[in-house]
Parts: C-alpha cells; sequence; structure tokens
C-alpha cells in the first residue's frame, strides 16, 4: 500500500495559524460537568484532553519501592479519568514499570496504549515493538508512533500493514523540543497518519503557524508532548502569583494554567505531562474540567508568562 497521497485535496479549510483565529463564539468556553474529550479525526473516538506521559518519571528500574509509587501514580491518573499512557523504547524501563503498575491495577480496561518504534533498521522494528508490547503485557498497542522521524517512511510501511492486519488500531509520528517541522510536515501531507505528536506549550508555539493547521486539515489527532519544558516552565512561573483572572478558567495552579492553554487549541486531542507523584497527578488531571480559555484570554496567558 503507498502511502504517497500525492492526489489529496482538503474538503474543507479550517484557518487555525494564529491566537485569532480559534474558533470561540466569545467569553469562556463553556464549563463542563464531564471530563472534557476530543474526538480522534479519523475515528470519532474520544480521548480525555489530557493523558500520561513517561520519559524519566517511569525510569525506575527494578526498584520495587518506586515502582509501587508509579502504580499509585497511574492509579490517580485512571481514578481521574485518564486514558492515553504514552511510551518509548528509549524511554529506560519504563514500558516495564508501566507493565507492573497496570497488572497491580487489575489492568483498567479504559486503557489507550500508545507505543513508539524506534530504531534505524526496519526489520528490527516488528520486534521491537512486540518486546514494548509483552513488557506492557497488552494484547495490542492502540497507537504506535515513528519516534522523531527514525527512518519514518520505512517504519510506516510495517505500521500499515500492521494496522490493516488489526495489530495496532491507529499510526502516527512524533517529533519533540520544537524540530524537524519542515520534515514533519512533509510526511503529515503525504502520508495517512491518525495522529502526530509534537511540542507545543505557552512559550513554545511554532507549531501553531503550519503543523496545528494541517493537523485539522489532514484529520490528524494531536498529542502535544513536553508541555512543561521538563519542568522549566514550572521553574520560569515559580514564585509568581497566579493573575487574579486565572479563577476565571478554573485555573487554581501555575500547572493547570499552563495545561488549559495547550488543551484549549481546538486542534490538540491530548496533552501528555509526565510525573511521579501522586498530587502532582491529582493537580493536572483536573484541568479535565471546568471552563477554558477563549482567544481573548490565550493572548493574555501568553503575556503574562512572557512578561515574567
Amino acid at each position: 500500500m503507498s502511502l504517497h497521497m500525492t492526489d489529496w485535496q482538503p474538503t474543507r479549510r479550517v484557518v487555525l495559524g494564529g491566537l485569532a483565529a480559534l474558533p470561540f463564539a466569545g467569553g469562556l468556553a463553556r464549563a463542563q460537568d464531564k471530563p472534557i474529550t476530543r474526538a480522534i479525526p479519523s475515528s470519532g473516538e474520544a480521548l480525555p484532553v489530557l493523558g500520561m506521559g513517561s520519559w524519566i518519571t517511569f525510569n525506575v528500574g527494578e526498584d520495587t519501592r518506586l515502582r509501587d509509587q508509579r502504580a499509585e501514580v497511574l492509579r490517580e491518573f485512571f481514578a481521574a479519568g485518564g486514558k492515553v499512557i504514552d511510551c518509548s523504547p528509549m524511554y529506560g524501563s519504563s514500558a516495564e514499570v508501566i507493565g507492573y503498575g497496570l497488572e497491580k491495577l487489575g489492568r483498567p480496561a479504559q486503557l489507550f496504549a500508545a507505543e513508539k518504534v524506534w530504531t534505524w533498521w526496519t526489520s528490527e522494528g516488528p520486534e521491537q515493538m512486540e518486546e514494548q508490547r509483552a513488557l506492557w503485557g497488552v494484547g495490542r498497542f492502540d497507537l504506535m508512533q515513528v519516534h522523531n522521524l527514525l527512518n519514518v517512511d520505512e517504519h510506516l510501511e510495517t505500521l500499515t500493514r500492521w494496522k490493516e492486519e488489526g495489530r495496532i488500531r491507529y499510526l502516527g509520528i512524533t517529533t519533540s523540543h520544537g524540530s524537524r517541522h519542515d520534515e514533519m510536515e512533509a510526511v503529515m501531507t503525504r502520508a495517512p497518519l491518525d495522529f502526530v505528536q509534537l511540542t507545543y506549550n505557552v512559550l513554545d508555539r511554532e507549531a501553531e503557524a503550519r503543523l496545528l493547521p494541517l493537523a485539522a486539515d489532514r484529520g490528524q489527532a494531536v498529542i502535544v508532548n513536553r508541555p512543561f519544558r521538563q519542568k522549566a516552565l514550572i521553574r520560569h512561573v515559580e514564585g509568581h502569583p497566579l493573575p487574579d483572572w486565572a479563577a476565571e478558567i478554573g485555573a487554581a495552579t501555575w500547572a493547570q494554567f499552563l495545561l488549559k492553554f495547550i488543551v484549549s487549541h481546538p486542534a490538540v486531542t491530548c496533552a501528555i505531562p509526565a510525573t511521579s507523584r501522586v498530587d502532582h497527578m491529582a493537580e493536572n488531571m483536573a484541568v479535565l474540567t471546568g471552563p477554558l480559555p477563549d482567544a481573548d484570554l490565550r493572548r493574555r496567558m501568553v503575556e503574562a508568562v512572557e512578561n515574567l
């Protein structure tokens, strides 16, 4: 099956290139009684707008005490309505620790398991994905992504075949740190992707110009990584009081403020902050309910953080 779709033409144009183009009717988005979800465009399946990353935080090796602590983080995540957990072969022992926690919790049915393939060699891809599946202890992955576009076209050929065979449900690609956007845009344009994963936060907004509008046009779900710049954004804002108007969007902490900015972008399907602490997980997951900022408030959020 060819991955190239040069004859594809968009059936609609969704302009999301800047903050002014956000399709809010004015004022705050309506407060939510249920967890806020977004639909995967290729299927309509709904996902909570907050998931969980595992880079560094779940790489704790064989330490049983630390593994049990991470299992409690998972317990809080699922109790708060979480589904999407993201991992990669490059994350050390994270997949094994996730599998340990899932087993301890009785393998919650709502899990949406997102993994990555990360190898230069096409022939090693299937074995690597099967090794990760065994570590998680799942029957199949919901989403398999080509990590950091490594050998992207060859691996996408494999993932396309696996999807057709029912061995995965969705396929996608990833990048991070705001890098390789030109290459990612090219793959998004030519390949039939279900998901893309990229960096986007209140200070890293390059994706607003091209990648987020393209994902909307192409019907590709967007997972956002590095929402806190791996704690750098938290350190940037700590010690400063929240703006008084943060209460208007239900943000009681800076972490909630930063996450609400991300998930309020209509092209974003899910953000995946990582944490090793139960209290931080509860703080993050509170973003699943309550109002989201409109376009005017999003501008004020950017200004508030940039001016600290």
